[in-house]
């Protein structure tokens, strides 16, 4: 396969991954709005989860044309910005599923919640503000941000 077909499937990876991680993280802050019902935070936090098989095929596109690209380049898995891009993928795949379990569980709450019409609650006005899952869910954005800069500037 030429440089350029395998270039173009590592950008659609890249593409796909970083379009979901973002829409996710709209979609959790959007969440958070102030006054929210919980039927509004159910359906945000459910069309976030639209976001997870972008982020898949994404990453699965990305290393299998990465790795490709990295043969085809003759360059060494072992070289620091590769290294650093392994590092922060297996931080978003760890992190992503941690915060991914607690926004599932603070989802089915809101749901329960808008079955019984209930307006307010707050013990998931305090799930969708949980300092430590936002400082993950900053951190995956922040690895994202990462990765891209190592993939576009190689150092």
């Amino acid at each position: 396969m030429s440089y350029e077909w395998l270039l173009f499937g590592h950008l659609v990876g890249a593409f796909l991954f970083v379009g979901g991680a973002v829409a996710a993280a709209v979609l959790r802050v959007a969440a958070m709005g102030k006054e929210r019902r919980p039927a509004e935070v159910a359906v945000l936090l459910r069309s976030a989860r639209l976001a997870i098989p972008p982020i898949a095929v994404g990453l699965v596109l990305v290393l299998v044309f990465g790795f490709w690209l990295t043969g085809r380049l003759d360059r060494s898995l072992g070289e620091t910005w590769l290294s650093l891009t392994f590092l922060l993928l297996g931080w978003i795949v760890v992190v992503g599923a941690l915060t991914g379990r607690q926004d599932r569980h603070t989802r089915e709450l809101a749901e329960r919640l808008a079955r019984d019409g209930v307006e307010h609650h707050e013990e998931l006005a305090r799930r969708l503000r949980d300092p430590l899952n936002l400082a993950l869910s900053t951190s995956l954005l922040l690895a994202t941000a990462a990765i891209v800069a190592l993939m576009v500037w190689q150092p």
